[in-house]
């Protein structure tokens, strides 16, 4: 397979490739799982409707 064509020139690719694998480019991340992520605003809307019902019945009477 041949190498994809760029518009830069050698020396200029090789400092794009040298920023790529560095730094915050560089740092393996987690598979993004939108279900858990769901899951847990869920959670933290339903604590949140909880708190607000008790703060409704227990302070203000």
């Amino acid at each position: 397979m041949e190498k994809t064509q760029t518009r830069l020139y050698p020396e200029d690719q090789a400092k794009v490739d040298r920023f790529i694998s560095t730094g915050t480019n560089a740092t393996e991340r987690n598979r993004f799982r939108p279900l858990k992520l769901m899951f847990w605003l869920g959670l933290v809307i339903v604590i949140l409707g909880v708190l607000s019902r008790l703060i409704g019945v227990f302070i203000l009477g």
